[in-house]
C-alpha cells in the first residue's frame, strides 16, 4: 500500500512541474486542429467523389 501512495505523491509533484498552456495558446491550438481537420475532411470528400465518378465512367 505504501508504494501506491508514494506513486500518487510523485504524480502530484510531477504535475506541479508541468508547463500548462495559457488560454490563448489553447484556443489557438484548438482552432488550428479544427481548421486542419476541416481541410482534410473536405479534401478527402472531394477526392472520394472524384474517384467515384471516374470509376462509374470507366465501368459504364
Amino acid at each position: 500500500m505504501g508504494r501506491i501512495s508514494k506513486f500518487f505523491r510523485d504524480v502530484k509533484i510531477e504535475m506541479k512541474k508541468v508547463a500548462w498552456p495559457k488560454r490563448k495558446e489553447m484556443v489557438n491550438s484548438t482552432v488550428t486542429v479544427l481548421g486542419t481537420m476541416l481541410f482534410f475532411i473536405l479534401f478527402f470528400a472531394v477526392v472520394d467523389l472524384g474517384l467515384s465518378k471516374l470509376i462509374r465512367l470507366v465501368i459504364e
